[in-house]
């Protein structure tokens, strides 16, 4: 069953009834339905997810290497939309550490500079093909602890959208703010979903 409101599609249990929620970041020229179908293969029982839909499918313009500033405003509104998300499960009732993330690609990226830009004791977060945003890293914008928070980041190392050094540095960075990352890189694989990511992501959502 999925419920629409203000451009965020919502599946699984609703918010006042579930004990836990996700937030489902889509990739460039996808959907909330094309990451919520991952919902087939995760241990989200219990959960409500949450899908936001960027503006013509496209949370920023450029790739997430170019200058920042060459993806506004896309990628402060798309920061303010997962912000806000964040704000209403938490206004139902829902604590940070049961609050999970899960992005691909593009989502996987904004997700990333997110979290980074607002670290805390969540219950996990997936990226799946991403990494912090911007043409150089820039540590001032990061802020926060994640306080054990399990984080996974998968990619494959010849990925022709993400660079491997990005995240290896994002897996730096988000280890000295105190997330316990698992990085696992696929060698000469494709920029996609792997069975091993989704195996791992069950392993975090049962634990």
């Amino acid at each position: 069953m999925h419920r629409h409101t203000k451009n965020v599609t919502a599946a699984g249990k609703p918010l006042n009834e579930a004990k836990k929620a996700m937030i489902m970041v889509h990739g460039r020229g996808a959907s909330p339905d094309s990451i919520l179908s991952l919902r087939e293969h995760l241990a989200l029982e219990d959960f409500a997810l949450l899908a936001p839909a960027a503006t013509a499918n496209t949370w920023y313009p450029y790739s997430f290497m170019a200058p920042t500033v060459q993806n506004e405003p896309g990628l402060s509104t798309g920061l303010g939309v997962i912000k806000q998300i964040v704000e209403d499960v938490l206004s139902a009732g829902i604590e940070k550490k049961d609050i999970y993330f899960l992005g691909f690609s593009q989502g996987a990226c904004l997700t990333s500079e997110f979290l980074a830009r607002n670290a805390d004791t969540y219950g996990g977060a997936f990226i799946y093909s991403g990494g912090v945003i911007g043409d150089k890293i820039d540590k001032s914008n990061y802020q926060g602890n994640f306080g054990g928070t399990p984080i996974l980041l998968g990619c494959s190392d010849v990925d022709a959208h993400v660079p491997l050094e990005r995240v290896q540095a994002s897996t730096k960075i988000f280890e000295e703010m105190g997330a316990t990352v698992t990085e696992r890189i696929y060698p000469n694989a494709p920029h996609t979903i792997f069975d091993d990511e989704i195996e791992l992501t069950n392993q975090i959502l049962k634990a």
